[in-house]
Parts: structure tokens; C-alpha cells; sequence
């Protein structure tokens, strides 16, 4: 578990299932991510969260408000797949109702520091669709930076989506200089 001023960052429960379902069930949140997703296909996710994490010791994981316990999205840390295999992917959704408050900087940068931590990784990548700005701003604020290389077309969608083309971004493991 991962606690910030006004965040716990933790694994997942069975009662977080129907409310990151709706958080999925809205088309605005789902605009860069793919299509709308049914509750089956929501609770397979999760499913996939807690696998991910039970072999790994992260995942993507919820991120509930202190103030009222509520679930507002998920922010972690993945195991990367192409076209960073063996990279860390850190990723993040919040429900549309928590935009625009810092929740998604302070998660995500909460969930870095825990990377640098608990991880030997010598750097985070994250990917996103080039339409998708307030993602890519985020990694820009968060200190990542694009990899000049990095542009893909995503092998689970269809030539001609126009989801399929993603970026990367990337930052470096910080030096911390332990001479003084």
C-alpha cells in the first residue's frame, strides 16, 4: 500500500469491481482507451491485476481518496509488453469526476518513487495514443520524456483504428550521488 496526502494507492477488492466498471462505462474516460468494455470483460482485468500482482508484487492498482474512501481509478506499474518487453510500464485512469484535481500527478508520481524503491529497473516507460494529451502532458510533468524511437502501432488493434498508433515516453532511474 502506497499512501500519499490524499490518496491510498493499494491492491485490489472484490468491492471495487462494480465501481471500476462504471469508471470503465463511460465513454469520455474510455476515448483514447478502446472501446467500452462490458463487466465481464472489467472483471477479467482485475483478474489479470491480481495475478500480475501476486507473481510481480505491483500491478495497476486502485487508487481510492482518503477523504471518503471513494475508488477514483487505478495507477501502477505493470511488467512492459512490446514494445518495452521486460521494461516497467506505469499507467494510470481516473473517473472523469477526479480530472483536473492533481489526483492523477500525485498517484502516478507516488507510484515512481515506489518503482525506484522496491524495483532494480533502470527506467519506466509509459505509451499512450498521440491525441491523448493530457496523458502525455502528465508524463511530461511527471519528468519523462518521449523516446525518439518509441512510435509503434499497437498489435491488438486493427490497421486503420485510430487508436492503433501509441508513443512512449520513458524516464531514467534517478542517480542519487551517496558520496558527499
Amino acid at each position: 500500500m502506497i499512501e500519499t496526502e490524499r490518496l491510498i494507492i493499494r491492491p485490489w477488492r472484490a468491492e471495487d469491481r462494480a465501481p471500476y466498471f462504471a469508471l470503465c462505462d463511460d465513454a469520455e474516460v474510455m476515448r483514447y482507451l478502446g472501446p467500452m468494455q462490458s463487466r465481464e470483460q472489467t472483471d477479467a482485468v482485475l483478474d489479470r491485476m491480481e495475478a500480475v500482482q501476486a507473481e510481480h508484487g505491483h500491478c495497476f492498482w486502485a487508487v481510492e481518496r482518503r477523504a471518503d474512501a471513494a475508488l477514483i481509478g487505478f495507477c501502477g506499474l505493470l511488467p512492459g509488453k512490446p514494445p518495452v518487453p521486460g521494461a516497467l510500464e506505469i499507467g494510470w485512469r481516473l473517473g472523469r469526476s477526479y480530472w483536473q484535481q492533481g489526483y492523477a500527478l500525485e498517484a502516478a508520481q507516488a507510484c515512481l518513487d515506489w518503482g525506484w524503491a522496491h524495483t532494480s529497473h533502470p527506467a519506466i516507460h509509459a505509451i499512450t495514443v498521440p491525441a491523448n494529451r493530457a496523458s502525455w502532458g502528465l508524463m511530461e510533468r511527471l519528468g519523462m520524456v518521449r523516446v525518439p524511437d518509441g512510435d509503434f502501432d499497437h498489435p491488438a488493434l486493427a490497421p486503420g483504428d485510430p487508436l492503433r498508433r501509441h508513443i512512449t515516453y520513458r524516464i531514467d532511474r534517478p542517480f542519487v550521488n551517496h558520496l558527499r
